[in-house]
């Protein structure tokens, strides 16, 4: 939902509409290459984030699963691709372009669909997609991203997912960088209702997996930026404009 969210009043919401260090807005990433840029994931803040970064056009987008939170922006960037006479690319497997469709039936008039369920090349990475379970949210996809060749470098993309098993936790093995959903520190709900890590879970995931650093996405407003959470120097919490060098 962001932070703050509307209806809440929280000493975190509260110094979100203040000072703003905990202001957040819905998860996304982009890959800046030489072949060019690729958005992860396009959620409702698409247009301010854009704004943020002083760009007035994206081409191409790599969507994680098709929740709200994920993909509220497609609309209004299949609005300007119309206004600009240019067409959008989307990449995500076949069964989330097919639940766009259902949700969206008029996107296709302005951006082009590509099934990436077997992989994506973007210049010299290959982008490996991989079904987690999202919890009570059904299910979302990762994507591992390796690079080749002279600056070898893999980095995982993972926002929404829970109680991996062996088989979705391999993936996340040799990472140079992890980008892991962390809604709270620690969340008392019960574990059935829930649908990302916190915290707490996922270090013990981090202890397991190994990367050489971490990057803790998607908080909620029970995560306070001022807080020492006493984390390994390894692992950053994400801040809104985070500039990340892969090498």
């Amino acid at each position: 939902m962001g932070v703050p969210r509307v209806y809440c009043s929280c000493e975190i919401c509260a110094e979100a509409r203040t000072t703003g260090l905990n202001r957040r807005y819905r998860s996304s990433a982009m890959l800046e290459a030489a072949e060019g840029e690729l958005l992860i994931d396009c959620g409702p803040e698409w247009r301010t984030q854009m704004e943020l970064l002083d760009k007035r056009f994206i081409s191409h987008v790599l969507i994680t699963h098709a929740h709200f939170d994920h993909i509220a922006g497609l609309p209004e960037w299949a609005d300007a691709c119309r206004w600009l006479h240019k067409k959008g690319h989307v990449y995500a497997p076949e069964e989330v372009l097919q639940t766009l469709r259902r949700q969206f039936p008029w996107l296709e008039n302005q951006l082009t669909y590509h099934d990436c369920g077997a992989g994506l090349d973007w210049g010299n990475w290959r982008i490996q997609p991989w079904k987690v379970c999202h919890g009570k949210n059904g299910f979302s996809y990762a994507y591992r991203f390796d690079r080749t060749g002279a600056s070898p470098y893999s980095w995982a993309y993972c926002s929404d997912a829970i109680n991996l098993t062996d088989k979705e936790k391999a993936p996340l093995f040799g990472l140079q960088l992890l980008i892991l959903g962390t809604n709270y520190y620690e969340e008392h709900a019960d574990k059935a209702t829930r649908s990302v890590y916190d915290m707490i879970e996922a270090l013990e995931l981090l202890d397991e997996t190994k990367p050489d650093r971490a990057l803790f996405t998607h908080m909620s407003h029970g995560v306070d930026i001022r807080t020492d959470y006493k984390l390994p120097s390894m692992v950053t919490l994400a801040v809104t404009g985070m500039r990340l060098n892969l090498k």
